[in-house]
């Protein structure tokens, strides 16, 4: 599907959602019932127009601003803000007597419905570039170490949509940094070499040009409307935490220091809390249902208890659903050879040990529910580094042991953002930069984002084809063996 294609599905979904919500109000109110399908219709229209307008005014069909969700939840609110404005002078020049309770009532309701069809969206288009689909070819500028950088991070996050079509850059270098199979020229043909291999756009290594070449560069792309991303060079810092801030018109960029007040670490708690409780009431027949599947599975126990490392290195006994056999710690010694995991993590695609219910669990991810229980024993938290065993944590180097200076979670942003790749350094590199950047705005966008991660593990889990009966797909965190408690 092309590029615009893809944009024609996003403001589609934008427009349905938008719709619906008035929709909603306009026929749960009983407006149409009093002024006629006519007026309910045209409110409706003029909400969908409208909206669609301010949608645009923020920016919210540009692939750059829809790719930070911050910003685009952000540019959301304002855009429903200027639909409630919109549609009260709307509804004053057409007199179509919609009450501004209702104009604001839809506002919210579009809300609620541009974030779900957003996320269902996101998810669509995150199974697609995982198969090669809407990609955005660009070629990376730069033969060092962080354009080698760059590379991984673009490989491992496929999801981003950047196929690198190859670098341009001093040849040795690519060599000595592995990527000479990518090198297509000099830095100084980087125009030419753009054109020739029908890229959209470049990205930059900090250090790949001179500032004369760096200016040319962008202005000679720019020209035939090609995209040019400049790298910083800055690993682990969050880009809330920078601020432009140019000095003498020279653009330049202020990097804020962490904050972390004990009103934000009380407000964690109290979250947790809160909504551990209410998750575990309305839950309460799942808990019944599950615990019944795992009993007929198999008769073995219905939950198991596993020690893991938590804050300040300290242990606890992490509680799940059952998903394997009874005896899948001793057959785990036997399954080592075989990890699809780089590093101490382990993962196999088709363990024999996960159970036909367990495979159920792990792909909803419903087999880590009774983790709220650690949650309001204050063990752990709702978002937070994933809690490891004490077999890998004797495996991690001391800047990974920085992770325990936070509560474990359920859910975060490893999960979020890599939780199938393979790749220990990006294990590595999202839990360091969740220790150094939480805050609750951070926790709420990964459980949005685990949310999307849940539907594109159900979608892609549907048209997978059934694994063998004895090897069935694992889910979890990425180290499988259990023991029964």
């Amino acid at each position: 599907m092309p590029r615009n294609k893809l944009k024609m599905v996003l403001v589609g979904g934008d427009a349905f959602a938008i719709g619906l919500a008035y929709l909603i109000v306009v026929t749960s109110v009983g407006f149409t019932a009093t002024y006629g399908e006519i007026k309910g219709f045209l409110v409706v229209s003029c909400a969908v127009v409208v909206g669609l307008f301010a949608m645009r005014g923020q920016g919210l069909f540009l692939a750059r601003v829809s790719a930070v969700r911050i910003v685009e939840l952000t540019r959301t609110t304002r855009a429903m803000a200027v639909l409630a404005v919109g549609m009260i002078v709307v509804d004053r020049v057409l007199r179509l007597n919609f009450r501004i309770r209702y104009i604001v009532a839809g506002a919210v309701l579009a809300w609620v419905f541009l974030v779900i069809c957003r996320s269902a969206f996101r998810a669509w288009v995150s199974v697609k570039r995982t198969k090669g689909h809407h990609q955005r070819r660009v070629l990376v500028v730069g033969a060092d170490a962080e354009a080698a950088r760059l590379i991984e991070l673009f490989s491992t996050h496929a999801d981003l949509g950047m196929s690198v079509v190859g670098i341009v850059g001093n040849h040795q270098d690519a060599i000595e940094n592995n990527m000479a199979a990518l090198w297509l020229g000099e830095t100084d043909d980087a125009e030419a070499v753009v054109m020739a291999h029908d890229a959209s756009g470049v990205v930059v290594s900090p250090t790949a040009l001179t500032s004369a070449r760096l200016n040319a560069l962008i202005r000679n792309l720019q020209h035939h409307d090609l995209h040019v991303h400049l790298a910083t060079g800055v690993s682990g810092i969050d880009a809330r935490r920078l601020r432009s801030l140019p000095l003498s018109h020279e653009p330049m960029l202020y990097v804020e220091a962490p904050s972390l007040s004990k009103l934000q670490l009380a407000a964690k708690r109290t979250f947790d809390l809160v909504v551990s409780v209410i998750v575990l009431v309305l839950a309460s027949p799942v808990f019944l249902a599950v615990s019944i599947a795992i009993k007929l599975g198999d008769r073995g126990p219905v939950y198991f208890r596993q020690e893991r490392v938590g804050r300040n290195g300290t242990t606890f006994g992490v509680l799940k659903f059952r998903t394997m056999r009874v005896d899948a710690e001793e057959q785990l010694a036997k399954l080592r050879a075989e990890n699809e995991r780089h590093g101490p993590l382990f993962k196999m695609e088709r363990d024999p040990r996960v159970t036909r219910v367990g495979r159920l669990l792990r792909e909803t991810s419903l087999d880590e529910l009774p983790q709220l229980v650690n949650v309001l024993l204050g063990q752990m938290s709702l978002v937070g580094p994933r809690p490891a065993l004490p077999s890998e944590v004797e495996n991690f180097g001391p800047d990974l042991r920085q992770r325990e200076q936070v509560l474990p979670g359920i859910t975060g942003l490893w999960q979020v953002e890599a939780r199938d790749n393979p790749s220990f350094e990006a294990y590595r590199r999202l839990d360091l930069f969740y220790v150094e950047n939480w805050s609750i705005t951070l926790d709420l966008l990964i459980l949005l984002g685990t949310v999307e991660h849940l539907l594109v593990r159900l979608f892609t889990s549907l048209r997978r084809k059934p694994p063998h009966p004895a090897a069935d797909v694992v889910g979890g965190t990425g180290t499988v063996s259990e023991s029964a408690a």
